[in-house]
């Protein structure tokens, strides 16, 4: 069971991860949103799996850090595939 402070900590690492990758990749204001909900999403999907297959590689406290990571980033490249290019082909 992860406590508060583990909460805290994951809301800020994934909301870093998303900020982060919006800043790297570019694209509207608005699509902040998308990456730093996807960010939390992943980084709590990927924590629990962790959990499930009892991963304990970097663990920070009980929060699972390395497969809470790549859950994140995992989803980040999903969500940008998946929202694809708002230029369109029009706009050239």
């Amino acid at each position: 069971m992860i406590n508060a402070s583990g909460v805290i900590l994951g809301f800020l690492l994934a909301t870093a991860y998303g900020a982060g990758f919006h800043l790297i990749m570019g694209g509207p204001a608005r699509r902040i949103i998308l990456y730093v909900l996807a960010a939390w999403v992943g980084f709590a999907v990927g924590h629990f799996l962790g959990d499930f297959i009892n991963l304990e590689l970097l663990n920070l406290g009980a929060l699972h850090l390395l497969s809470a990571s790549l859950g994140a980033w995992i989803a980040l490249i999903a969500s940008w595939w998946l929202a694809g290019d708002e230029r369109g082909e029009g706009n050239r």
